[in-house]
């Protein structure tokens, strides 16, 4: 899809700050809140927004990104085009924020929705996880049975193999009949690794996510994998999609790691030829975060777009979870 005619364009940065319910817990991090960069391209009478929320094991703060989209806004509001910008910058929270901007911008622009620029089909509503941050086993499983029960779960694990184990137990034990995924968040080594899997196979657990840290993938070479394995800090952007084929089953695919909706919707229809089952993840961002995500969603096997949920207040209009589903209403974005 060829971008509109971009001259005269300005660009808003703003910081925003969205604290959560309460900490969120995972291997070796707690959080309290999500800083997200604000994009606003505007053509003097449409205006397409998109945010960031970066990639904190990256480095990828509210300060690097800020820093990254001021050094191209001369580029952007000279002309540059949405094509351009994947040359202008380099995947992380910056230019997922810009990218998502510019795909809102043209749909104004044209007139017609991003889903369909895109060429994808209307979207749909998606079943999506519902996230259970580390935890004690009993408030883990008292959490498990406060969510809605058409969700699935996805658990978030601490490395502590016999606190993990634990957890895992005690939510299976009040949700016998879950859907029920495990994130490790580079957590484990390869012999701790060895350890968990009987207790998941045990527990019936549908998927491992990123067990090992990024760089110690070739750890996993001829590990018998007796769950699928999902790769999320393994997997940053399309030019790691290759590599994952023998040592993961699954890429998961986050807009701020990848730089945006236009290297998401590559990397899914790049893994999909290469054997690859297909999730989308998210950085704990607003609804404006959900809606694009939502539409690589729609390629998507497995869906995990829960970021709101953990937001003290979200954007409005927002997305909706109701009945296991996340329902993305147009006006958002992107149309």
């Amino acid at each position: 899809m060829a971008t509109q005619h971009t001259k005269g364009l300005t660009l808003d940065l703003r910081v925003e700050r969205f604290p959560y319910h309460q900490p969120f817990r995972i291997s070796g991090h707690v959080f309290t809140e999500t800083a997200l960069l604000v994009a606003a391209i505007s053509d003097g009478t449409h205006v397409g927004r998109g945010e960031g929320a970066g990639v904190y094991y990256l480095g990828d703060d509210i300060d690097h990104m800020l820093a990254e989209a001021t050094r191209v806004r001369g580029a952007i509001e000279a002309g540059a085009t949405r094509e351009e910008l994947q040359h202008l910058l380099p995947p992380g929270g910056a230019r997922n924020a810009l990218d998502c901007a510019f795909w809102d911008l043209e749909a104004k622009q044209a007139g017609r929705p991003v889903w369909e620029l895109a060429g994808l089909e209307q979207p749909k509503a998606l079943r999506s996880t519902l996230t259970l941050g580390a935890d004690s086993p009993e408030a883990m499983a008292k959490a498990a049975l406060a969510i809605d029960p058409a969700a699935p779960i996805k658990v978030k694990l601490t490395g502590d193999l016999a606190d993990d184990i634990a957890r895992i137990e005690a939510i299976r034990a009040v949700r016998p009949d879950a859907w029920i995924g495990v994130d490790a968040n580079q957590g484990y080594d390869v012999g701790t690794l060895a350890d968990l899997l009987p207790a998941l196979v045990s527990a019936r657990v549908a998927q491992l996510e990123q067990p090992l840290r990024r760089g110690r993938e070739a750890d996993l070479d001829g590990l018998k994998r007796p769950l699928p394995f999902a790769a999320d800090e393994s997997a940053l952007s399309l030019a790691d999609t290759a590599a994952l084929v023998g040592r993961f089953d699954i890429v998961n695919i986050k807009l701020d790691k990848c730089g945006g909706l236009t290297e998401g919707l590559a990397i899914a229809r790049q893994a999909k030829k290469l054997g690859l089952d297909v999730m989308v993840g998210n950085m704990m961002g607003t609804s404006l975060s959900m809606a694009p995500s939502h539409l690589v969603g729609q390629l998507c096997d497995i869906v995990d777009l829960d970021g709101p949920t953990f937001l003290a207040h979200d954007r409005v209009p927002g997305v909706e979870y109701r009945d296991g589903m996340i329902h993305c209403p147009a006006e958002i974005w992107g149309s």
